[in-house]
């Protein structure tokens, strides 16, 4: 039996609610449950701490991690306020520490659910992103700086997603630019995932600095399965050129560097991380990581918007990781090798 995914979703968040207000008549009624033992309490400090090892063990595992921004109580249980990559979210937890819920609803009137949490696919209303497209700064020819590194499955999703806008709307590729995230260290380029991103980041800025024709092509086969030597060969890398680049401080090091102190100027956190104008954006208020949301962002920025922006792209989420198509079949969500949908990989603490 075939259900629709909406229906599934209403159905466990009733039930989660159902779950939830019994606990907590329970936690405030003992003596009219009996029957429901509940255990002892925990301190909110002691809350916090081990909702915090839950989400990074085994939720967060390999990716992103969340860190503690603040804690009180509310309704009856444990708010824990979290922050993930550059995003804040508010959980709950009952005051045993046995259950967490990333996400609560407001029954009163006039009330809205709460903000959009990891894994969610919240939606922004039409008119939630007119207010969107009205708030960005336009100008006759915008550009969209997507900062990333090469191994995040977060950020080669927001590659996939330009490259598809590209291949659709050749026209924006010049008002769309990858940079990378890390960091110079002597003579060698650092980057969060270890040396083998940060080579293949180099590797990118190389191509992206002196055979920009051949970027995207070399990105969009990247971004398949990461074969590095097959993807230069196919997309007709010039490789003396590439290994010269990268060999020559004076050039692979120091593109590389005008991009991490923009990473500085800029206050860049999590890759993926959007630019436009001098200011961080986010793509989940023009519908995520889409090629629509992005088109969207970028034809909105002009001040007098490109005949070719009434062209509607894929709206579905692209994958993250590694893939060899657009999206992962059967889902429309943003889920990777590492983190929650929708999030990003942020630098080591």
């Amino acid at each position: 039996m075939n259900l629709n995914k909406n229906t599934v979703l209403l159905g466990v968040a009733a039930v989660g609610i159902i779950i939830t207000g019994f606990l907590i008549y329970a936690s405030q009624n003992p003596n009219q449950l009996p029957f429901l033992k509940l255990g002892a309490s925990l301190s909110n400090d002691e809350i916090a701490k081990k909702s915090l090892d839950y989400l990074n063990k085994s939720v967060l595992s390999g990716g992103a991690q969340a860190e503690l921004v603040g804690i009180s109580e509310e309704s009856g249980v444990v708010k824990v306020k979290i922050k993930i990559g550059t995003t804040e979210y508010d959980s709950y937890a009952t005051k045993d520490g046995k259950l967490l819920f990333p996400q609560a609803f407001t029954m009163e009137s006039g009330s809205t659910a709460a903000a959009q949490q990891p894994g969610q696919n919240n939606q922004p209303s039409p008119k939630n992103i007119e207010e969107a497209k009205a708030n960005l700064k336009k100008s006759d020819s915008p550009i969209i700086e997507a900062y990333v590194v090469s191994r995040c499955p977060f950020g080669l999703q927001m590659q996939r997603v330009m490259a598809d806008v590209i291949q659709n709307i050749p026209e924006l590729a010049k008002n769309m630019k990858v940079r990378y995230m890390g960091s110079v260290s002597g003579n060698t380029i650092t980057a969060m995932h270890g040396e083998a991103e940060a080579k293949e980041n180099l590797r990118q800025i190389c191509v992206r600095e002196e055979q920009p024709a051949k970027y995207w092509n070399y990105v969009s086969c990247q971004m398949k399965t990461g074969d590095t030597a097959g993807c230069e060969k196919s997309t007709g890398i010039n490789s003396t050129q590439m290994n010269s680049c990268i060999s020559d401080t004076n050039r692979g090091v120091a593109y590389a560097k005008k991009d991490f102190d923009l990473n500085t100027k800029y206050n860049i956190q999590g890759s993926p991380t959007l630019i436009l104008g001098d200011s961080q954006i986010s793509e989940f208020d023009f519908g995520g990581r889409s090629s629509q949301a992005l088109k969207i962002i970028a034809c909105a920025a002009f001040n007098s918007e490109p005949g070719y922006c009434s062209k509607t792209l894929n709206t579905a989420e692209a994958a993250a990781s590694f893939s060899e198509t657009y999206a992962n079949s059967g889902s429309s969500g943003s889920s990777g090798n590492s983190g929650a949908n929708g999030a990003n990989c942020a630098p080591a603490q």
